[in-house]
């Protein structure tokens, strides 16, 4: 049985969701059930920036987004929640961004 991941005010939970299409991101306070932050492949920002969703360049620029949201919030720390999916390709695009922001995962 796999350990639940929570997240806490300090250091909420970086939640990355991969459907075959899109990808999303989410910055979760698990203690007051609250969504900071949350960046996808369907916002209308990053529609007008990249042709394709599905690829690892639209994972980094949803990175990209996540981490500069996060800081104007105040959070430098995250835990990764992959949900299950392998860490490669899109899901490693995305938290290599990521880190390479300012976040430490």
């Amino acid at each position: 049985m796999k350990k639940k991941i929570r997240g806490t005010k300090n250091r909420p939970r970086l939640c990355i969701f991969r459907s075959n299409k899109h990808i999303y991101a989410q910055i979760i306070d698990d203690t007051n059930n609250k969504i900071i932050a949350s960046s996808s492949t369907l916002a209308n920002t990053n529609k007008q920036n990249t042709k394709l969703a599905n690829n690892c360049n639209a994972a980094r620029d949803i990175g990209k987004n996540i981490a500069q949201r996060s800081k104007e919030l105040g959070v430098e720390k995250a835990i990764f929640d992959r949900r299950d999916k392998i860490y490669h390709g899109r899901i490693k695009a995305l938290a290599e961004a990521v880190r390479e922001a300012g976040i430490i995962l």
